[in-house]
């Protein structure tokens, strides 16, 4: 019996092969939040898009040495957060630099533009927070992650995600009083 003429060989799966499969079933699971995280700090898609692509090229050069593949979801979260704060700082200076002048309001006022200006000042008091409140802000309050979910997501105990969502809110609560004072 000639067994070479029906056997043909295996292919060879490489470790980088194997370690690029890995890398990319472990984005796909990830990818949303990465996007959602850089465009709760941005408000900006394109700028959003940009940064979660930082991430993942930078999640891509750096995952071979990442000691615990299990927290990959995590460390591209914090990853993408740091890329995204970076980038409105960045934002910011420049706008600073030029100074640049806004358009006049339109004639016609929105019936909406209260909401707007509400949401603003929202955002403003998030903006304002230090970077380890935000964080936990944005992720537990606005993208409505769980307390343990965020534990997880930043590897920091829950108690600790309580305690800074706490001081988020009151720190929030202190800046923007103004605003239930003026409603009622």
């Amino acid at each position: 019996m000639n067994v070479g003429a029906w056997a043909q060989p295996l292919p060879i799966v490489t470790a980088d092969e194997n370690l690029e499969r890995e890398f990319e079933a472990r984005l796909a699971e990830s990818s949303r939040l990465a996007f959602r995280v850089a465009y709760s700090v941005l408000r900006h898609r394109e700028d959003a898009e940009d940064v979660a692509q930082e991430a993942f090229a930078r999640a891509y050069r750096s995952f071979r040495s990442l000691r615990d593949r299990d927290r990959f979801r995590a460390w591209l979260v914090r990853m993408t957060w740091r890329l995204a704060i970076d980038r409105l700082r960045s934002d910011r200076r420049r706008s600073a630099h030029e100074q640049a002048v806004e358009a006049p309001p339109e004639s016609g006022v929105a019936p909406d533009v209260d909401a707007r200006e509400r949401q603003a000042h929202i955002w403003a008091a998030i903006d304002a927070l230090p970077d380890s409140l935000r964080v936990v802000t944005v992720l537990a309050a606005i993208e409505g992650h769980d307390l343990k979910e965020v534990s997880r997501l930043l590897g920091v105990p829950e108690g600790t995600i309580k305690w800074r969502l706490f001081t988020a809110r009151k720190r929030m609560q202190e800046k923007l009083r103004w605003m239930s004072i003026e409603k009622g």
